[in-house]
């Protein structure tokens, strides 16, 4: 009986994205030095040789973790950007899809970690490093330009948007974090809570 290609193909997508998730949460927990592939076979329940006939190496699984976060986020962030909505509302959209899915999946928190690591770190692959330094811009880049737009408008804060934008994805980033170590007892602030972080506030009036 012949193969079927279709189904050979969505089984080894499977089977690759099983390595990815495996090897998202560990080095997440661990780091990239303290994982092995050992520790990768034992997570997803095959062979370290049939891990290695979908990956060269566990940097190899690194560098996809890192170059595929980055492909759905800057992907997003281009289309928030065309937006034909205000800038504020931009923001607010933003701040609502990230927190709902580091609620919904513990998986985009742990990738949100992963890349703070990376940041931060010196023992990774010049490729991750190149990676990094490249798209990571890119997310800060468009939220500093609808800040700005959204300081034009009069609804955003008149402080440097590069700053705020810096405040965004620390905010994102630090309640990732805190949803990864409280697992799913987190509960995330309301999204109106954290717009005051970046909202220009109407003076009341008096009397």
């Amino acid at each position: 009986m012949g193969r079927n290609p279709e189904k050979n193909q969505k089984t080894r997508e499977d089977r690759r994205t099983q390595i990815l998730t495996a090897s998202l949460r560990l080095f997440s927990a661990r780091g990239l030095s303290a994982t092995k592939v050992t520790d990768i076979a034992a997570a997803v329940g095959i062979s370290q040789g049939l891990v290695y006939h979908y990956f060269g190496s566990k940097e190899e699984i690194y560098i996809a973790l890192i170059a595929g976060a980055f492909e759905r986020l800057n992907g997003a962030a281009r289309e928030l950007e065309a937006l034909a909505i205000v800038p504020r509302d931009k923001i607010k959209m933003a701040l609502g899809g990230l927190l709902k899915d580091l609620v919904e999946n513990e998986d985009a928190a742990r990738t949100q970690l992963l890349l703070s690591q990376a940041t931060a770190s010196e023992a990774i692959p010049d490729a991750a490093r190149k990676l990094m330094e490249r798209e990571n811009r890119k997310l800060y880049a468009v939220i500093a330009s609808i800040m700005r737009a959204g300081q034009e408008d009069g609804d955003l804060l008149d402080h440097d948007a590069d700053q705020l934008a810096i405040l965004f994805w620390s905010t994102i980033k630090g309640l990732a974090f805190h949803r990864v170590v409280q697992g799913a007892g987190f509960k995330a602030p309301p999204v109106a809570m954290l717009m005051r972080l970046f909202l220009e506030e109407i003076p009341r009036p008096h009397g």
